[in-house]
């Protein structure tokens, strides 16, 4: 598992659950995301997603890019 702290870049599905993003990932688990913009386009589609891990399952994320 990656550190606090540590840059991540992972793929998976962009899901939504009430007001929160998450990606459940490929490898198995889900982060939820801290976005900057709302990414209505990309929810339930395949996505591969940047950031920064703030916690065990929270990414701040910089980029979200459709696969």
């Amino acid at each position: 598992m990656a550190e606090i702290g540590s840059r991540i870049d992972e793929t998976g599905t962009l899901v939504r659950d009430g007001g929160a993003f998450y990606l459940r990932r490929d490898a198995g688990g889900r982060y939820q995301l801290e976005l900057l913009r709302t990414p209505v386009d990309e929810v339930e589609k395949r996505v591969r997603v940047g950031g920064t891990l703030i916690d065990a399952d929270l990414v701040d994320a910089d980029s979200i890019v459709l696969l």
